[in-house]
């Protein structure tokens, strides 16, 4: 008799891809949210100057030239939507990754010591997280908005940058500080309930018996098992941050002007809802879209990590 050739083994990570696949809800809204992507970072570098004025073209309706016609100040609408959402993604997407990297390290690092210094850190967190986020991060932006201009300018006059290009990075880094520096609070309790569970496994157990010192045992096998949870939540996460960064736009305190965020178009298509809703219901859909396809998306995430379906 022949023997059976043993079955491959299959990994979290294929698993939870092949029952994404099945999701046709979440398969759709990453088809929507790459398209989005692809148009607001290359599609755009074809387009006009989005902060071209052409007074006597103002509020001119969709042709040939202007796709999507032009706003008060006779800027092509179709240029600052996808310049805007180039700012609007980048903020949700690094503000994200910071808080991820701060929220991922400091939970891990507080549910594998325990004792006190799980106690204390904690208590740091729960303090953080009675402050009110949306206070903290105007008065941060305020303050790192002057530390931007100043190195704005040095860059220009060291290195010969672009004061164009350097005002509009050096604009939104603030944004990317003031909202990834508390956007990890949440994180880090998930992460930590997520290692004082995965400490006390067998394979952990095993790494402590081959002599393996705490931070390779926390670092190469601890956190990698934490990761499914972190992506589903960094996923939910992105559209929070966009909605954050639309918010201080529309108050005036996010980016400056003559920049545009989907925040900021909204703002200005808000003052002409009446006369002309167009300039408020374009940017409109496609802030909603991304939100929208990044919410879907973060649902199948969640559905795809789940240990339990992995069962069935």
């Amino acid at each position: 008799m022949s023997e059976k050739t043993p079955e491959a083994g299959s990994s979290l990570w294929r698993d939870a891809w092949l029952r994404m696949g099945k999701n046709k809800a979440a398969m759709a809204s990453l088809g929507v949210f790459t398209l989005i992507v692809f148009m607001c970072f290359g599609v755009a570098w074809f387009c006009k100057d989005p902060n071209a004025v052409t007074l006597t073209n103002k509020f001119a309706s969709p042709s040939g030239e202007h796709w999507m016609g032009t706003d008060a100040l006779g800027r092509d609408l179709f240029s600052r939507i996808l310049y805007g959402g180039q700012i609007s993604i980048l903020v949700g997407l690094i503000a994200t990754a910071v808080s991820v990297c701060i929220g991922v390290t400091y939970g891990a690092v507080s549910g594998f010591a325990g004792g006190r210094p799980d106690a204390l850190m904690m208590r740091i967190v729960d303090t953080l997280l009675s402050i009110p986020f949306l206070v903290v991060v105007i008065v941060l932006q305020a303050v790192l908005s002057v530390w931007s201009s100043d190195t704005s300018s040095w860059i220009v006059q060291h290195w010969n940058w672009d004061k164009t290009f350097t005002d509009r990075l050096t604009n939104i880094v603030p944004l990317f500080f003031a909202l990834g520096l508390f956007g990890w609070l949440t994180l880090a309790r998930i992460v930590r309930a997520q290692v004082m569970s995965l400490k006390e496994r067998e394979f952990v157990e095993a790494a402590r018996a081959l002599g393996y010192d705490r931070f390779r045992i926390l670092f190469r096998h601890i956190i990698p098992n934490t990761l499914g949870p972190t992506v589903v939540y960094a996923t939910l996460t992105v559209p929070g941050f966009i909605m954050y960064e639309a918010t201080l736009s529309f108050l005036g305190l996010g980016v400056e002007a003559p920049n545009s965020s989907w925040g900021i178009l909204i703002k200005e298509g808000a003052n002409f809802m009446e006369t002309h809703p167009a300039l408020l219901i374009i940017p409109g859909i496609f802030f909603s879209l991304t939100l929208f396809s990044l919410n879907f998306l973060g649902d199948g995430l969640r559905d795809a990590f789940d240990v339990k379906a992995s069962k069935d």
